[in-house]
């Protein structure tokens, strides 16, 4: 019997969802599973029998302003909180190997405790996935200077916003006597194993080192159904789902209803939790859905461009309307519209003629069907539980030095 300890940082939902999806499908009858996290929402874990420990996260809320803001999530003092925190549970949960998922902190504890670390990130933050240029988030310098000015001087602030932004990582590291590890790339994919909740179609790697590892996407849906009579309402008409998730601009959202509004269709809606503006008359709302069932019945859909809802819309072979405005939602929707499954909308200064252009596209263009199909392709030719299952089976084996999946 193996002790795996899971630990998310919830600042969105997806991070939480995709390490709960992992742990469901495990054995008990060969993995005790620990999860800890800043609260357990009984849509995520209802029916699991993981052994839950509460950890302290930062705010949600003040999160997700401070990334619109361009500022940094974690200060040294904050990162050292975590640290103690994690040390603290590893002594109580003597884990043989963390599961983490955006905890940056983990760099540290993990080395401290001698403690193997597998790192779930997306492979298009990886300092090894090939690629022109980063593409430039929304920021308040957008709005000072404008997307044209400012996409110009973004290459050359880059590589000092990307070390800004690891900083603190490296003072704490070298508090606790570890070398530092470069910059934001190399913080995020730090660990014995790497695992990337994405297909090689999507993000193509070079020279990938032996512990990183494609998994394919990481499915969650909720378990609930469509709203009732959701798809007899449609009576001909187009489905269109949206939803900007936990942590899509919100200020976004009017602008996509006013669209839609002005279309023949109807669109469903899912909160997932935050308030919803005043609805036009062909828009359904639920607070969460099952996303796999929705988007399957839709047309396309509109996210907010993050890996979460779109790779779950281009699993059922359904192009994508992202509306990013972080960095990494914008990280995402480069490498959809690469693979002419989706096209892009700058979520700042988003307006309803540009999303009723992007929507005559996506309703009209068998070119985004047909690259949206492909992606599905590529999605299905990987089973992430069953490639986890090997690699935790290879790695207890032999040592995460020598874990590999063909």
């Amino acid at each position: 019997m193996r002790r795996l300890l899971f630990i998310a940082e919830n600042v969105s939902l997806s991070q939480v969802v995709r390490l709960a999806s992992l742990a469901r499908r495990l054995d008990p009858e060969r993995y005790e599973v620990h999860f800890a996290c800043s609260e357990f929402d009984p849509i995520v874990f209802s029916g699991t029998s993981f052994q839950r420990w509460p950890l302290f996260s930062i705010d949600k809320d003040q999160a997700l302003k401070r990334i619109e803001r361009g500022q940094r999530l974690y200060e040294t003092k904050l990162l050292s909180r975590y640290v103690a925190d994690e040390l603290a549970l590893f002594e109580q949960v003597e884990p043989d190997l963390v599961i983490g998922d955006f905890r940056l902190s983990l760099a540290v504890s993990t080395a401290v405790a001698r403690v193997r670390l597998a790192t779930l990130i997306n492979a298009y933050w990886s300092p090894y996935a090939l690629r022109d240029s980063f593409p430039l988030p929304d920021h308040p310098i957008v709005d000072l200077l404008g997307v044209d000015r400012a996409a110009r001087y973004f290459p050359i602030a880059l590589p000092h916003v990307f070390a800004h932004f690891a900083a603190p990582l490296n003072a704490l590291r070298v508090r606790h006597g570890l070398a530092p590890l470069g910059d934001l790339l190399a913080a995020l994919t730090y660990g014995d194993l790497v695992l990337y909740p994405d297909v090689p179609e999507l993000c193509s790697m070079q020279q990938l080192p032996e512990h990183h590892h494609f998994l394919g996407p990481v499915p969650w849906s909720p378990d609930t159904e469509l709203p009732a009579g959701l798809l007899q309402d449609c009576a001909g008409k187009p489905l269109i789902y949206v939803t900007l998730g936990s942590s899509g601009r919100a200020s976004a959202l009017p602008a996509v209803l006013s669209a839609l509004e002005r279309l023949p269709v109807v669109a469903l809606l899912a909160t997932a939790g935050r308030p919803a503006p005043a609805l036009p008359a062909n828009v359904r709302v639920a607070e969460y859905v099952p996303g796999h069932l929705a988007a399957r019945s839709a047309r396309f859909v509109i996210t907010n461009g993050g890996a979460s809802t779109s790779y779950q819309a281009l699993a059922e072979g359904r192009p994508v309307l992202g509306i990013p405005s972080n960095l990494d939602q914008h990280l995402a929707m480069t490498a959809i519209e690469r693979a002419r499954a989706g096209r892009s909308l700058r979520a700042g200064g988003l307006k309803a003629d540009q999303v009723l252009r992007a929507t005559d596209e996506l309703m009209s263009s068998p070119a985004l069907v047909d690259g949206a199909s492909l992606v599905a392709r590529a999605f299905s030719r990987f089973d992430c539980h069953e490639r986890f299952l090997r690699l935790l089976a290879r790695t207890f084996e032999k040592g995460s030095e020598n874990a590999s999946v063909s």
